[in-house]
C-alpha cells in the first residue's frame, strides 16, 4: 500500500504521468484531509472546490506537477478564481480582475489550486493568529505552539499533509520562519528572481518575494525554475540562473567556505537546542568536505531592523488608505499591530522613508563584503523552538515594541529578516527536534545571485541526513491516502 500523502509533490505527479492516480482522486484525498484536521489546524481557508474540479475538466497543462493539489497563500498570489481575505477583515473577500504573473507561472506547473492558507494581517508577524479566520492557525507538531507566520497556513498545511506543498511568500522570514516551526524545507530567492506583477512594482523595497513551503529540496528546485524571471516592465532583475536550481541539485556544490554562527549576529545567545542544532550541521558539513569555522557579519543589523519596521510600517499604511478608497477606518476592521503601524507611519516622512530605503542597500553591502570570505553562513533560523500560541498575538497597538521590543518578534527571528534586506538566498531546512518533539530549523544564507550553489548544498544536506520520514502526529489522522 502507498500513503500518497506521505510523497512529496514530485512522487504525487509521476502516479498522475503513469495513470496509476488521477488528479480528481489526489483533490478528492486533500479535501478529506482538510475535512479531518482543519478543525484542528485552521490552516485552509476559502475553498474554491468547484474551480479545482473546472481547471480538471478543462484539461491540465502539462506541467511537471501536472494534477497535484496546491493551495496559495492567502496575501498576494492574486488570481481571478480565488478571492482572499489577505489576512484582514479590512480586506475580506477581495477579488480580482487578473491573475498574478506569479500564478499564471504556477498554474502552468499543473497543479490543482483549491483554496488558501492562512495569513497574518499584512503579513507583518512571526505567527499566524488572525482574527479574520476567527483564531489562530496551529503546529501540527504541537498545537500549542505557532506554525509560524506569515505563511503559517501554508506550513501547517504541508507538515500536516493536506498538500505536499504550497505557496508562500517571504518579507522578513515568512517563508523560513514555518518551514522551521513546522519540520519543513523552505527557501528565499535572491531578490527580483520571482516576478512581483502587475499589483506590485516590488515588495516592501525589494524585501518581500514570493515561495513554497515543500517537504523536499527537489520540489522546491523544480517550482523555483518553473517561476523564475521578470514579468514584462520589472524595475529589476535577478542576475541570470546558469542551469537552473533542478539541473544544480542533481550533482553535489563544490567544496565551499561555511561561517558558522551559534548566536545572534550580535553575539547575543540562543537557546540552548538552536545552539546544538548548528553545532551538529557544522559537523554533518565537515563530513561532507566543507570547511567550516566560526564567524558572524559585522554588519549594523539593530540599524538595518529599524529601517525594516520603517518600510514596512509605510507599506502597511499604504495598503490599508488604499483599500479604504478615502473613506476613514471603522473600528474592529484592522487589528492593534496593523493601527500602530498606521500610526507609526505618519510620523514618518518621505525623507526618512527614503533614509530606511538607504540603510537597506548600505546594508546589503555591508553583508556582501562579509561574503567576500565566505561562500555560506550556517545559523539558526530562529533563536527558539517555534513559540507557544499567543506570544505574538496582533492586539498590542505598539508596532515598534512588537517588532523590536525584548523578547519580541526580532528577538525571536533575529537572521531571517537581514537576508530579505540584503536579497541574498537564503534556505530553512529540517534537522533538528527538540526533546518534546518541536521542530529547530537550520539556516543557510549565500552570496546574492547564488541560489544554485546554495540549493544544490541544501540537496546534499537532505541526502546525507533525510527529513522526509519525520511527520508530526497529526499527519497519521488524514483520512484516506492509502492506494495499492
Amino acid at each position: 500500500m502507498v500513503d500518497l500523502a506521505r510523497l512529496d509533490a514530485t512522487a504525487q505527479a509521476d502516479l498522475v504521468a503513469r495513470g496509476e492516480v488521477t488528479p480528481d482522486e489526489l483533490l478528492d484525498m486533500a479535501l478529506a484531509a482538510v475535512e479531518a484536521l482543519n478543525p484542528r489546524l485552521n490552516a485552509v481557508v476559502l475553498a474554491q472546490e468547484a474551480a479545482a474540479r473546472a481547471a480538471i475538466r478543462a484539461g491540465l497543462p502539462r506541467g511537471p506537477f501536472r494534477g497535484v493539489p496546491f493551495l496559495l497563500k492567502d496575501l498576494g498570489c492574486e488570481a481571478v478564481d480565488f478571492p482572499s481575505h489577505n489576512g484582514s477583515r479590512l480586506l475580506q473577500d477581495t477579488r480580482y480582475p487578473v491573475d498574478s504573473a506569479i500564478f499564471e507561472r504556477i498554474r502552468a506547473t499543473g497543479v490543482v489550486t483549491f483554496g488558501r492558507t492562512t495569513s497574518p494581517e499584512g503579513g507583518i508577524g512571526p505567527a499566524t493568529e488572525s482574527a479574520v479566520y476567527g483564531g489562530p492557525t496551529r503546529n501540527p507538531w504541537n498545537p500549542a505552539h505557532t506554525s509560524g507566520g506569515s505563511s503559517g497556513g501554508a506550513g501547517a498545511a504541508v507538515a500536516a499533509g493536506i498538500v505536499p506543498f504550497a505557496h508562500g511568500s517571504d518579507g522578513g522570514g515568512s517563508v523560513r520562519i514555518p518551514a522551521a516551526s513546522c519540520g519543513l524545507f523552505g527557501f528565499k530567492p535572491t531578490r527580483a528572481r520571482l516576478p512581483d506583477g502587475p499589483y506590485a512594482g516590488e515588495g516592501w523595497a525589494g524585501m518581500a518575494i514570493d515561495g513554497f513551503l515543500t517537504r523536499s529540496v527537489r520540489d522546491t528546485a523544480v517550482m523555483l525554475d518553473a517561476c523564475a524571471g521578470p514579468d514584462p516592465g520589472a524595475p529589476y532583475v535577478a542576475p541570470p540562473l546558469t542551469s537552473g536550481h533542478a539541473a544544480a541539485i542533481s550533482r553535489p556544490p563544490r567544496r565551499l567556505r561555511v561561517a558558522l554562527c551559534d548566536t545572534r549576529f550580535t553575539g547575543a545567545p540562543v537557546h540552548p537546542d538552536c545552539r546544538a542544532a548548528v553545532a551538529a550541521t557544522g559537523r554533518l558539513l565537515e563530513g561532507l568536505g566543507h570547511v567550516v569555522e566560526p564567524a558572524r557579519p559585522e554588519a549594523d543589523v539593530p540599524g538595518m531592523m529599524r529601517a525594516w519596521t520603517k518600510i514596512v510600517a509605510c507599506g502597511t499604511a499604504l495598503s490599508v488608505r488604499k483599500a479604504l478608497k478615502g473613506r476613514p477606518l471603522a473600528e474592529g476592521e484592522v487589528e492593534g499591530v496593523t493601527r500602530g503601524a498606521i500610526a507609526y507611519a505618519g510620523t514618518l516622512s518621505g525623507a526618512d522613508y527614503l533614509e530606511a530605503v538607504g540603510k537597506i542597500h548600505a546594508f546589503g553591502r555591508e553583508m556582501a563584503r562579509f561574503f567576500g570570505a565566505w561562500d555560506i553562513l550556517l545559523s539558526p533560523t530562529l533563536a527558539e523552538p517555534p513559540a507557544e500560541i499567543g506570544r505574538f498575538a496582533h492586539d498590542t497597538g505598539d508596532y515598534v515594541h512588537f517588532r523590536t521590543g525584548p523578547g519580541m518578534v526580532f528577538d525571536y527571528s533575529p537572521f531571517c529578516a537581514v537576508f530579505n534586506a540584503s536579497g541574498q538566498p537564503a534556505a530553512s531546512l529540517p534537522l533538528h527536534w527538540t526533546e518534546t518533539g518541536l521542530p529547530v530549523g537550520i539556516h543557510l544564507a549565500a552570496p546574492f545571485g547564488h541560489d544554485e550553489e546554495l540549493i544544490a548544498l541544501c540537496a546534499e544536506i537532505e541526502r546525507a541526513q533525510p527529513w522526509a520520514h519525520r511527520r508530526p502526529p497529526i499527519h497519521a489522522q488524514t483520512a484516506g491516502g492509502d492506494r495499492a
